[in-house]
């Protein structure tokens, strides 16, 4: 690709901490992970979960008790982000994560 084919879109106003596109959550943000393709699963939680400013919370769904999920997460984040069940099957797991402050 030459600089021809790309355009410049310049970048008018960028807001501390956030992605400058000028919406947020009021809410906890849900994830329900049943109907992500297991190949891309993990990744995809551990980017949503990596996108937490400190004090952000993250719901999480999931249709087993992600404890291998949460063994990968304490190697990759260790104290920073924390968790607590909010329900425990036996049709769904729902977990809150927390980015320590």
């Amino acid at each position: 690709m030459t600089d021809q084919n790309r355009t410049e879109i310049p970048v008018t106003q960028v807001r501390e901490g956030g992605c400058a596109c000028g919406e947020h959550d009021e809410a906890v943000p849900l994830l329900d992970v049943r109907v992500i393709p297991h190949a891309i699963r993990h990744a995809t939680i551990f980017g949503a979960i990596g996108g937490l400013r400190p004090g952000q919370q993250m719901d999480l769904v999931a249709n087993h008790d992600p404890l291998p999920l949460l063994a990968q997460l304490a190697e990759r984040e260790g104290e920073a982000v924390a968790h607590e069940y909010l329900e425990r099957g036996p049709e769904a797991w729902t977990l809150r994560f927390t980015r320590a402050a």
